[in-house]
C-alpha cells in the first residue's frame, strides 16, 4: 500500500476518488483472499464487502489517507504551505462550481471526527486538543 499512499497528505479527496480507492482496496482483497467455496453447493463465489473487511484487521484505506492528511495538517504551518494550501490564486474563475480544495476537506474530516465547524489552523497550533484527535 505505500505506493497507493505516496503524497496522500496533499490530496483533496472527492466522493469519485473515494469510491475509486475503494474499488481498488476491494479488488486487491478479492485477489488476496481468493473466492470462497460455498459448503452447501461446493460452487466458489467472490467475497462479499462485508466479509473482506471482517477478514482484513487493518483500516479501510480512506480512513488512513484522511488520518494522514490531518496528521500532515497539523505541520503545514511549519513547512511553509499554508499559502498554497489556503490561499485564493488570482485571476478569473473558470466558469461552473469551485472544486473543493484542500482546506475545504480538511474541515470536513474535522466535522467527521466529531470536532464540529472549528477552525483547522487553530486547532493544528493547539497540540493538546489535536492529539486527542
Amino acid at each position: 500500500m505505500p505506493v497507493v499512499l505516496y503524497g496522500c497528505e496533499t490530496w483533496s479527496l472527492a466522493l469519485r476518488e473515494v469510491r475509486t480507492l475503494r474499488l481498488f482496496e476491494n479488488r486487491v482483497l478479492r485477489r488476496v483472499f481468493g473466492p470462497k467455496g460455498d459448503e452447501v453447493t461446493g460452487e466458489w463465489r467472490k467475497l462479499h464487502n462485508e466479509e473482506l473487511n471482517y477478514l482484513y484487521s487493518l483500516p479501510i484505506i480512506v480512513w488512513v489517507i484522511k488520518s494522514r492528511i490531518m496528521r500532515w495538517a497539523r505541520h503545514g504551518d511549519k513547512r511553509g504551505v499554508y499559502r498554497v494550501l489556503v490561499g485564493k490564486p488570482e485571476g478569473k474563475k473558470p466558469l461552473g462550481r469551485s472544486r473543493r480544495r484542500w482546506d475545504d476537506n480538511s474541515k470536513m474530516d474535522l466535522e467527521e471526527v466529531g470536532c464540529g465547524s472549528r477552525d483547522w489552523i487553530e486547532l493544528a497550533q493547539d497540540r493538546d486538543r489535536w492529539g486527542h484527535l
